[in-house]
């Protein structure tokens, strides 16, 4: 069995972590062809329920527009939950993305 069916079925039972593993096989084609709209699927599970790892990569998948509308609201609110559970690359990619941002759409205005 192809690693990317054991991730699936890890994934299927609820854990976050391996729902996160999925979306990344799925975001950067490893093994599989890749499937960004897959990738946010799976990493969309494990960030709702607080996966830091996967509130980033979703963030990214919203900042870049892959697998899902470009959106820089959506895309900050992700690194805002990922920076609060620790990720210090998110805290960058925050920073990064709000100084593109107008006050009103970081919160700050």
């Amino acid at each position: 069995m192809p690693q990317v069916e054991w991730y699936r079925k890890a994934a299927e039972q609820g854990v976050p972590d391996a729902q996160t593993n999925p979306g990344e096989l799925c975001a950067n084609g490893d093994g599989i062809p890749k499937d960004d709209v897959e990738a946010v699927k799976w990493f969309r599970k494990a960030a709702e329920q607080g996966d830091a790892r996967a509130q980033f990569d979703l963030g990214r998948l919203y900042e870049a527009g892959r697998g899902i509308s470009r959106n820089t609201v959506e895309a900050y609110a992700w690194f805002s939950l990922s920076t609060a559970a620790g990720n210090g690359e998110a805290q960058s990619r925050l920073s990064d993305l709000a100084k593109r941002m107008t006050p009103a759409q970081n919160g700050r205005g």
